[in-house]
């Protein structure tokens, strides 16, 4: 399978073999009764050995034998060999053990089929059976060798996989890691194991792409009908919690957003800042 990714100093994209970020690891027994950690997780790794970078790229899910149906954004993100970038998904409320230092926490969940985003805490990722995918984009992906697949990973009795079979599935204490390398064929790429999340260090760029997030928004609790906004905003959308969409617009950095005909409650606002997409849950006093 062709992966794609762009590296620092090109300006085209180009297909690599030896620099790859991967889905390295996925966990799903996050806040299960019996299980230690309290969110599930999925750990991406440059296995290669030139520095690669992402952006644009979404996290997709989809069920053991249904498409692909959620996905998340990913910040742009640049990962020299070897590193680990951990993503903190969904919980069924319970566990002990927080996640050290997720690079991401995703509080924000997009149906592929266009509707309204899900306020949550990450996809709820199938315990035992499943299929993730790392893509280049917002299209949905259809199967392992999609034109937009950088990563494919089906787990347990999925239907759709790399290679000849799927990897095992994970349980409330086990993840499924990688052990070979990439070979496309995810029943030998990956093993069930104790699950080992691993933060990586963020390099500077994606420093800078967080902060941009934290700034897209300045009030988070909104209690004058007003939404002080950091940074230009394009596409503006704010959602009510069903997925109803309530106002569209653009804004400029410190400009505000008048929300008075809207009730009291929490709101999803998504949109474009700096070309890359952001999302923030509000609360309107």
């Amino acid at each position: 399978m062709k992966k794609v990714f762009t590296f620092i100093g090109l300006v085209s994209i180009a297909a690599f073999s030896d620099a790859q970020i991967v889905i390295n690891e996925i966990y799903t027994g996050g806040g299960i009764l019996g299980a230690t950690l309290t969110n599930d997780f999925i750990e991406l790794k440059n296995i290669g050995n030139t520095t690669a970078s992402l952006n644009g790229a979404t996290i997709q899910y989809g069920s053991a034998t249904g498409p692909f149906t959620q996905y998340h954004t990913l910040p742009s993100i640049t990962l020299p060999p070897g590193q680990t970038y951990l993503i903190q998904e969904g919980s069924d409320g319970g566990g002990i053990i927080n996640l050290l230092n997720p690079n991401l926490i995703v509080n924000v969940v997009l149906n592929l089929d266009g509707s309204g985003p899900v306020a949550g805490v990450g996809l709820a990722i199938g315990l035992t059976s499943g299929k993730v995918a790392l893509a280049s984009n917002t299209t949905p992906v259809t199967g392992p060798t999609a034109s937009n697949v950088l990563d494919f990973v089906g787990y347990g009795s999925a239907n759709q996989y790399e290679g000849s079979s799927a990897a095992p599935s994970p349980t409330i204490l086990n993840s499924i890691s990688r052990i070979t390398g990439d070979t496309n064929n995810n029943g030998i790429d990956f093993t069930a194991s104790l699950a080992s999340p691993q933060s990586g260090t963020l390099a500077v760029n994606d420093v800078y792409n967080t902060s941009v997030r934290s700034n897209f928004i300045k009030n988070t609790l909104v209690k004058n009908n007003e939404i002080v906004f950091g940074s230009d905003v394009k596409d503006l959308k704010v959602y009510t919690l069903s997925g109803q969409l309530v106002k569209t617009t653009s804004v400029k950095a410190n400009e505000t957003l008048n929300v008075a005909e809207l009730q009291k409650g929490n709101y999803i606002v998504t949109g474009t800042v700096n070309n890359q997409p952001v999302s923030q849950k509000i609360l309107k006093d």
